[in-house]
């Protein structure tokens, strides 16, 4: 494991409270596929890159989404993949993307929320973009 991807997972599962780095693994893995299928364009890529070199294909190689999800239908499409229940998913949620958000740039923090429904931004935990 890579120096970058262990301090990503350790950001997570601290931030989770998790016991230890698989239940971030598979956090990070169904948080940045369902984030991955709604976003496009050079942002998204721009956004892998800064990610682990494990992390980023996540999100570039997931089919486009056929709608928008609204903060609490993303919530529930997490849920739906990992077969747990909303709070789980929120947990998840709220380990995974604030940890994406320190990895990026205001500008392009504020690119990546605006190809997202109004509302994301608090899963990010950072302030809607103007």
């Amino acid at each position: 494991m890579d120096t970058d991807l262990a301090a990503f997972l350790a950001r997570v599962t601290e931030r989770a409270g998790y016991d230890g780095p698989q239940q971030a693994v598979q956090a990070v893995r169904i948080v940045l596929e369902v984030l991955g299928a709604h976003l496009v364009g050079d942002d998204r890529t721009e956004l892998a890159r800064l990610l682990p070199e494990q992390c980023g294909p996540l999100l570039t190689h997931t089919e486009p989404a056929s709608a928008p999800l609204t903060p609490a239908s993303f919530i529930e499409a997490v849920a739906d993949r990992s077969e747990g229940s909303t709070g789980d998913a929120r947990r998840k949620v709220d380990a995974v993307l604030p940890t994406l958000a320190e990895v990026a740039d205001k500008a392009l923090l504020r690119r990546v929320l605006t190809q997202l429904p109004p509302g994301h931004a608090e899963l990010f935990h950072c302030a809607d973009p103007v």
